[in-house]
């Protein structure tokens, strides 16, 4: 099978935790052990968050006395891309040695006149309290959020469109090759009259872009990979149940808030209904019980296309 695995923040560091290097290195090597099963007899695409880390960056190129203005987050998310690749790269070679892998910058398209550029809703970097939180937004002039019971900056982040560097993903694929791209969303294009494309601000969903890039590779499965075993009804209520299987249909219904399921579960219910093939949605260490549909929730179209 061709699957694309995207991984959550949740598998370079746990909420609350330092962003040192080692730390993030010991969560990816339990992360590639976790999806080495997968890459015996089948296509194998990994895609991973990048939000704390790009919020790092970001908070360094903000400080540094030697910039007369920070680094914009286009160019951000390209070295996360590249920092995160490495360490994916590195332990999958420690967790199955002699396979093939490579980490591509990619680039996704956005529209310039999305209306999410008037409306930044994306968690970057850590989180603080309500007080420090709006302390800094009105010092260094950013969009703050509620996080759960936490404050965190929040950034554009516009519908993902097309993957540019798709056809290179493929080919690399059906070479046998294990892929680690469009890492943190990808990097962030609008394409000009003239057709040039340029860099835009923004940080985009990496769930969506995920979806979107195994619609376009013409993956079998998509997994969506966290911290919590699956989605489930009334979540953080005494009520709360564990949902293993559902349709498009049924999982939006559930209209789960944008900053924790949601984005998973959109992405899912798209790719579902516009490939006719699997979803799921579930634990990091479960990851080939839920291409088994073993473990998580599964999400399955109403109806396959014709």
């Amino acid at each position: 099978m061709r699957i694309v695995v995207a991984l959550g923040g949740n598998a370079l560091l746990e909420r609350g935790e330092a962003p040192d290097s080692d730390v993030q290195e010991h969560h990816v090597l339990e992360a590639a052990r976790a999806l080495a099963p997968l890459i015996d007899g089948n296509e194998l695409v990994i895609t991973h968050g990048n939000g704390p880390q790009v919020g790092v960056l970001a908070l360094e190129s903000a400080g540094d006395p030697a910039l007369t203005h920070p680094y914009p987050f286009d160019a951000l998310v390209a070295e996360t891309q590249g920092l995160i690749g490495n360490w994916v790269l590195g332990a999958l070679g420690l967790a199955r040695r002699g396979i093939r892998t490579v980490c591509l910058l990619t680039r996704t398209l956005v529209d310039p006149d999305d209306p999410a550029f008037g409306h930044p809703t994306k968690f970057v970097g850590p989180v603080y309290t309500r007080e420090v939180a709006e302390r800094l937004a009105a010092e260094r002039g950013w969009d703050v959020r509620a996080d759960g019971v936490m404050w965190r900056r929040v950034v554009p982040s516009p519908e993902p469109e097309e993957i540019i560097e798709v056809d290179e993903i493929t080919a690399l694929v059906e070479r046998g090759v294990t892929v680690v791209c469009a890492g943190g969303g990808g990097i962030p294009v609008a394409q000009d009259a003239a057709g040039q494309l340029h860099d835009v601000e923004a940080v985009i969903d990496k769930d969506l872009t995920a979806s979107l890039l195994a619609e376009r590779l013409g993956a079998d499965v998509l997994l969506l990979l966290t911290d919590v075993a699956c989605v489930e009804r009334s979540y953080g209520s005494p009520e709360a149940q564990p949902i293993a299987t559902a349709t498009v249909d049924e999982l939006r219904d559930l209209h789960l808030a944008a900053g924790s399921m949601g984005p998973k579960v959109e992405a899912a219910c798209r790719f579902a209904e516009h490939t006719g093939n699997v979803a799921a949605i579930g634990r990091l260490v479960d990851a080939a019980a839920l291409v088994r549909g073993e473990a998580g929730t599964t999400v399955t179209p109403e109806t396959v296309p014709a």
